[in-house]
């Protein structure tokens, strides 16, 4: 059974104490949710591998990630974290390529891609951020240019392997404090150009196996008209779901969706 991933990344946010609480809220409703769903959360670094110990130790059905990797064992890369420092930290997710890191931190499609399979080499699972800007949406760019991201991020990546990738859809346009959600027609429309590259790709047994998420400005009012779209296999969310509250009452309907 495929299932519907929902998660957040927290971003530069929460100390350990607040990111503890958090676990203690999740430990006591993920049980009573359907295993249809499988939540994950993104901590900073430096919460990690308690956030990671935590979930584990108590069996919450949890994945943990983490917002940045290099794509070197090791080095001379002042401030970075390496795979071997994700594995040993207890995460399984990593999260690469969202607009922020392009945009204030160097990020590029290169460094994406040798991310991509730098996880993928240690047993990791890549989830690669691709988004479109505002102008790409006013030049009717947006799928050109989210398909262009996500090939990039994949090359090198055999069939095998890219059933272990997450794709998340971020318009930056959409994300942040003011942005504005896309409507479920328009993410649906670029996740249709999106699937139909990963066939091409791969063919459409592999495609369909590949998680593609929606994300920007996700929430309560529009998260359950998101997932009900074809090709939108899950959410990835911000400022929504930050509190523990927040988060187990979008996935809560998207549970009372997809059990109906």
């Amino acid at each position: 059974m495929k299932k519907t991933l929902i998660g957040t990344s927290w971003k530069m946010n929460k100390t350990l104490a607040e990111a503890m609480a958090f676990c203690q809220t999740l430990e006591t409703f993920i049980p009573t949710l359907s295993e249809r769903i499988q939540p994950f959360i993104i901590p900073s670094f430096t919460c990690v591998r308690d956030v990671s110990t935590y979930v584990a130790k108590n069996n919450v059905r949890c994945l943990t990630g983490v917002q940045n990797m290099h794509y070197e064992d090791q080095g001379a890369f002042t401030g970075e974290v390496s795979p071997l420092m994700v594995k040993d930290a207890g995460a399984l997710l990593v999260e690469m390529g969202h607009s922020e890191r392009r945009e204030f931190f160097g990020e590029t499609d290169l460094t994406v891609q040798k991310k991509a399979n730098a996880a993928l080499k240690h047993g990791l699972r890549p989830l690669i951020c691709i988004g479109d800007s505002a102008q790409d949406m006013a030049w009717g760019t947006s799928a050109e240019t989210v398909v262009k991201q996500m090939k990039a991020a994949l090359f090198g990546i055999t069939p095998m392997q890219a059933e272990q990738v997450i794709i998340a859809y971020e318009p930056i346009w959409a994300i942040g404090e003011g942005g504005t959600p896309a409507t479920p027609e328009q993410a649906q429309a670029v996740h249709e150009r999106l699937r139909a590259a990963l066939v091409e790709l791969y063919g459409a047994d592999t495609a369909e196996r590949i998680p593609l998420l929606y994300g920007g400005s996700v929430n309560p009012g529009n998260a359950v008209s998101l997932l009900a779209r074809q090709d939108i296999d899950g959410l990835f969310i911000g400022r929504s779901a930050w509190q523990a509250e927040g988060f187990c009452n979008i996935l809560r309907l998207a549970e009372g969706y997809l059990t109906a």
